[in-house]
């Protein structure tokens, strides 16, 4: 039986032995077996010690008593909710809880806490198993970049692309997302970080800012790209790469992604395919970035039409740096952050 398969055979009567493996641990004086990741460094303590001591128990049931693919769905629903019960939170970029003038933890119902999370995974998992066809529908996760597509995808062989890749805000999802990549196992080691970052969509700042000149691969006739991107070169020149020239760089290796992303969504799509693409605007150094305005007109650049740009949500709290010092909260009364959603075409 495949994993997906044996998947969807998850019910609420595998939470059981959880449950009274977790109670009876956490209520006697037993020492979990389960150790943290050795490669996960923090500041400050990730977890405080009687909040660790119940994480390393469900970490002990799940390589214990589980086989794959259970211990996969059991592991997910811990890495979804691990932070939750952490020192850390995310404001939204991961940092510690008492900087943001929170609290540390000190206790947590952690089992319950995971526990509540399978118990909404198998009954998400009844519900799509009674669908008719959906049960039957054959799924696959493919782990690459996007732009490995031609080792999985035939041209012309998508009818419906919906996505939403990394916003212009130098939101550091290696960096946010380090407890569930150490404490997955995915991760051991900080360098194997260092391939992830360059593999990332747009680059980040941190990899570009000290590089020479960056200039955008494609040209946008008649349009202000070149020039937005101009001016923010100029902001701040006595700062070097923390100036307007290392965001600057920043900013030109997010378009020229932009523009290889969308010549892969017209090699992709069928005549008359869709690509929903869900992308935020920016505010670096002060410079409001119209992005979703920029990826149509790429889109256009490349072959793809632009049936039109909703904004479901004209609001958003984001880590887009605003000035050198000055982030969303006190320039929201001048610019505002906002998601789109980008519907194009294939003609």
């Amino acid at each position: 039986m495949g994993r997906l398969a044996m998947a969807r055979l998850f019910t609420i009567r595998h939470l059981l032995p959880m449950q009274r493996f977790y109670t009876e641990k956490v209520t006697s004086s037993a020492h979990p077996h389960s150790t943290p990741p050795p490669g996960f460094q923090t500041r400050a303590a990730f977890y405080s010690p009687k909040v660790l001591r119940k994480v390393l128990f469900i970490q002990d049931f799940i390589s214990e008593t589980l086989l794959e693919p259970l211990a996969a769905l059991f592991q997910l629903a811990f890495a979804a909710t691990m932070v939750q019960y952490s020192n850390y939170s995310y404001e939204p970029s991961l940092g510690r809880r008492v900087s943001a003038g929170k609290a540390e933890i000190e206790d947590y119902p952690v089992g319950e806490t995971v526990i509540t999370k399978l118990y909404a995974m198998a009954e998400d998992i009844a519900w799509f198993r009674n669908q008719p066809g959906l049960s039957q529908t054959e799924a696959r996760v493919i782990n690459d970049t996007f732009f490995n597509y031609e080792a999985y995808l035939d041209p012309a062989s998508v009818d419906l692309l919906v996505t939403s890749p990394p916003y212009l805000n130098n939101y550091h999802y290696n960096r946010n997302t380090r407890p569930q990549l150490y404490w997955l196992g995915y991760v051991k080691h900080p360098q194997e970080m260092q391939p992830l970052e360059h593999l990332n969509f747009g680059k980040y700042w941190q990899t570009v800012r000290g590089e020479d000149t960056l200039t955008l691969e494609f040209s946008l006739p008649n349009l202000d790209l070149e020039d937005q991107l101009a001016t923010l070169r100029s902001r701040h020149p006595e700062k070097g790469v923390y100036g307007g020239k290392g965001w600057a760089n920043y900013a030109v290796a997010y378009f020229n992604d932009c523009y290889r992303f969308a010549q892969i969504m017209t090699r992709l799509l069928k005549p008359g395919g869709t690509a929903l693409v869900v992308v935020g605007n920016s505010i670096l150094q002060g410079l409001l970035i119209p992005t979703d305005q920029y990826l149509g007109q790429i889109a256009e650049l490349a072959g793809l039409q632009v049936v039109g740009v909703e904004i479901p949500r004209a609001t958003r709290v984001g880590n887009s740096i605003i000035q050198s010092d000055v982030r969303v909260k006190k320039a929201q009364d001048s610019q505002q952050l906002y998601e789109a959603i980008v519907e194009l075409r294939k003609g």
